[in-house]
């Protein structure tokens, strides 16, 4: 079984992905979506988290790259950041959705020496904004930074475009892809509800209404 099978099955059954084309979710920003991810979850299982925190390392280990600090992203990367740097004995950071309002105001928590190398660990990636604006944090603390490593992606264009736009390169344990599929394979949807969920994918703002869920 390859890693991206093993995280699909894994965040299935601990239902930190929801699957549903016939009655989706609707986000905050008044989207629908035929999925719901939430990989908190994962701070519930001991074994599943660890599990998880070293198939980030092996990944990191096999991209190569080099790296001081472990940054997370606010929210939901911030644990992973922390299990992962704990391992490896090396400093985090993390960077807040916005700068606090009182303070210091920091927007980013922990210490980036100029010119250190720093990795991104971020949880999920739709988007990729979350990600980049991480990113763009830490390099304007001095930090360099090539690579962001998730544990899921939807595999949308916008977030392909955006890596591409700001010079990183995104490393994801699974992919939304690969979770459908294993979806199929362990029975909790069937195949013609398939393209019905990755066509969400490709066009996410319209699919509510191209499905006859909005008017």
């Amino acid at each position: 079984m390859s890693v991206s099978e093993k995280v699909a099955k894994i965040l299935l059954e601990l239902n930190a992905i929801s699957l549903n084309p016939k009655k989706p979710f609707k986000y905050a920003s008044g989207m629908l979506s035929p999925v719901y991810t939430d990989c908190r979850v994962l701070m519930a299982y001991p074994d599943k988290r660890r599990e998880i925190r070293d198939l980030y390392i092996e990944a990191i280990k096999k991209s190569g790259v080099k790296f001081d600090v472990v940054a997370g992203t606010a929210t939901a990367g911030i644990p992973h950041a922390a299990w992962i740097a704990d391992k490896l004995n090396l400093p985090m950071v993390y960077v807040r959705g916005k700068a606090k309002d009182h303070g210091k105001e920091n927007l980013m928590e922990g210490i980036i020496k100029k010119g250190q190398k720093v990795i991104v660990i971020e949880d999920l990636v739709s988007t990729g904004e979350s990600a980049i604006n991480s990113v763009q944090a830490i390099r304007e603390a001095g930090g360099q930074i090539s690579h962001v490593f998730s544990i899921i992606t939807y595999g949308m264009k916008k977030a392909s475009d955006n890596f591409k736009d700001n010079n990183l390169e995104l490393i994801s344990l699974t992919t939304f892809a690969d979770v459908v599929k294993a979806a199929q394979e362990m029975g909790y949807i069937n195949k013609e509800e398939i393209s019905v969920i990755l066509d969400w994918i490709n066009n996410p703002r319209d699919w509510g209404e191209k499905m006859g869920f909005e008017k």
